[in-house]
């Protein structure tokens, strides 16, 4: 799998809805190795798109698309300032990978950690995660360095998960979920309440 990023401020949320929506039906029935999309703008007005690829061939053939690239010049403009793009090859799916039954969202921005140490708890936490936290319904853990990763954390709804965050970690998460926190302390959090799935 390979995944592009795409970051921004957005200056018209609704125009970058209406966008997305755009190029499912215009677009995707000849995009080549598409696989998905998660994609929506935080209440604070940050955007971010996660668009998923069968390879990076298949990426860059959609790139170069003359329909394509027509589209983003439309898109772009529902931004204020600069749009950033990262890109991996390095993804790695837990419980199943992203779902587009999720009612929210939750991407997270992760620097300086090691993955060896993410990938031990990754291991534990997906033993006991699918009967600790049934809101949890998926994720996608994109590597942009040797210890920086961009996540995608697919929830029920906004509600359960705010739900479960306040009551807490159950008794078999909560040593778990105390080392992720120490762990990821360099961490920014983009929540999508409306997201764009598909």
């Amino acid at each position: 799998m390979f995944v592009q990023i795409i970051e921004g401020t957005a200056s018209d949320a609704e125009g970058l809805v209406r966008q997305g929506e755009r190029w499912q039906q215009e677009l995707r029935p000849d995009a080549p190795g598409y696989l998905g999309v998660t994609s929506g703008v935080a209440p604070d007005g940050r955007a971010i798109t996660l668009v998923r690829f069968e390879s990076e061939a298949a990426a860059r053939a959609n790139s170069e698309r003359p329909e394509q690239g027509a589209w983003w010049s439309e898109t772009e403009k529902c931004y204020a300032g600069p749009v950033t793009f990262l890109e991996s090859s390095d993804v790695v799916e837990f419980l199943g990978g992203g779902s587009d039954k999720a009612g929210f969202v939750q991407v997270m921005k992760v620097h300086d950690v090691n993955r060896a140490e993410v990938e031990r708890l990754d291991a534990e936490f997906e033993r006991v995660a699918p009967s600790a936290r049934p809101d949890l319904i998926g994720g996608l853990r994109v590597w942009t360095g040797p210890g920086s990763y961009v996540e995608a954390a697919y929830f029920t709804s906004e509600a359960e998960a705010r739900a479960a965050e306040k009551a807490g970690p159950p008794p078999e998460l909560e040593a778990l979920m105390g080392e992720f926190g120490e762990l990821m302390s360099n961490t920014e959090f983009i929540d999508l309440p409306k997201p764009q799935l598909h």
